[in-house]
C-alpha cells in the first residue's frame, strides 16, 4: 500500500530529471538569444513537465514586463546523455502586469465613437430591431441594405411605372406598394426591447432623477419649449427647443425640468410711473411788481424821497 501511494504521488508530481535540471547554462543561453541583451535575470526555479522534460524560469528585467519570466523548456531522450532545447517563451507570473482582457469591438463601442465615414453594421438578429412589415409574398428582410430590400424597391418602381402607363388595369395590392403608400417602407423598425433601451438611456441622461430636474421649478410636460415626439414615445419624451436650456436639441423626459421653463419666471411688465404733481413743462408768468389791490401795496403813496434824505 505504501508503494502504491508513492507511485501515485510520483505520477502527479514527477521528480525533475537530473541532467535536465542541471542544464541551467543551456537554458540561460537560449533565453538570452531570444531576448534583448541584458534583460534575462536570475534563475528563479525549475518545474518538471514530464519524463525528462524540465522548464527553467529566469527573471525578466525588461521595462514594462514586471512579474514576467523567461521560460526555457529542455528535454532529454531516453538513455541519452545530452540535453536538447525544446522552446523559449516569455510567460507572466502570479504578480505580472497584464493587459486587460480583450473585448469585441461591438462591446467596446460607446456613444460618440463614430466619426464621419464610419459604418456601424447591425446583425440580422439584432434584438433592438424587428421587421417593419411582413407578408406571404415577401419574407421578412434581414437588413436595410439586403437583396430583399433592393428587390422591394425595384418592385415599387416597376409598379409606379405601370400605374403611369395603364392606370385603369394596375393592381397595387402587394405588400411593398402598401407599405410604401403608408409610409412603412423601412425594412426594420425598433422592437419593444429597442424602445425600452432607448427610453432607459434618455431617462438616465435627462430624467426626473437628475440634479437639474430635482432643482427645477416645474417639469417639461408643462413647458412651451417642449416638442413632442411621434409614436408611443411621445407619452414619455419630447425634444427641448430652448436654446438657453442645458438640453437644447436633446430628447428629454416629460418629468425632466430646468430653470429655463417657459412658465417658471415670467418677466413682469415695467412699472408705469405716477404723474407729476407739479407740471414742470408749463411756464408760469409772475409780475415784476405786485398789483395795487393785492393787499401788499399801501393805499397812500410813500413820503417824498427828499424827506428821507434820498436824492
Amino acid at each position: 500500500m505504501s508503494a502504491a501511494t508513492t507511485r501515485s504521488r510520483t505520477a502527479r508530481t514527477p521528480v525533475p530529471d537530473r541532467l535536465c535540471a542541471e542544464a541551467v547554462d543551456l537554458a540561460r543561453a537560449a533565453a538570452e538569444e531570444a531576448a534583448a541583451p541584458g534583460v534575462v535575470g536570475e534563475h528563479v526555479g525549475v518545474v518538471s513537465e514530464g519524463d525528462r522534460v524540465v522548464t527553467h524560469f529566469f527573471e525578466c528585467e525588461e521595462p514594462g514586463y514586471r512579474g514576467w519570466r523567461w521560460a526555457v523548456t529542455v528535454a532529454r531522450a531516453s538513455r541519452a546523455k545530452y540535453v536538447t532545447l525544446d522552446e523559449t517563451v516569455l510567460l507572466p507570473g502570479s504578480d505580472a502586469l497584464l493587459a486587460p482582457e480583450w473585448v469585441p469591438w461591438s462591446e467596446r463601442l460607446r456613444p460618440g465613437d463614430m466619426g464621419p465615414g464610419d459604418l456601424l453594421p447591425t446583425e440580422a438578429d439584432d434584438i433592438r430591431l424587428e421587421p417593419g412589415y411582413t407578408g406571404e409574398d415577401e419574407p421578412p428582410p434581414n437588413s436595410a441594405v439586403s437583396e430583399v430590400s433592393q428587390e422591394m424597391a425595384d418592385l415599387v418602381d416597376a409598379e409606379d411605372a405601370e400605374l403611369t402607363t395603364r392606370p385603369a388595369t394596375t393592381s397595387r395590392g402587394s405588400i411593398a406598394a402598401v407599405a410604401d403608400e403608408l409610409g412603412m417602407r423601412r425594412a426594420r423598425v425598433l422592437s419593444r426591447y429597442g424602445l425600452h433601451a432607448a427610453a432607459d438611456r434618455w431617462d438616465e441622461a435627462f430624467g426626473a432623477k437628475t440634479p437639474m430636474a430635482q432643482a427645477a421649478p416645474a417639469s417639461c410636460v408643462t413647458c412651451a419649449f417642449l416638442v413632442p415626439l411621434a409614436g408611443s414615445l411621445r407619452q414619455a419624451f419630447g425634444v427641448c427647443a430652448n436654446e438657453f436650456g442645458p438640453a437644447d436639441g436633446r430628447v428629454v423626459s416629460l418629468s425632466y425640468g430646468c430653470g429655463g421653463h417657459s412658465e417658471a419666471a415670467v418677466m413682469p411688465k415695467p412699472p408705469k410711473p405716477a404723474p407729476h404733481a407739479l407740471d414742470t413743462m408749463q411756464v408760469d408768468e409772475y409780475p415784476l411788481r405786485p398789483a395795487r389791490d393785492s393787499g401788499s401795496v399801501p393805499a397812500e403813496a410813500d413820503a417824498p424821497t427828499e424827506d428821507l434824505g434820498h436824492s
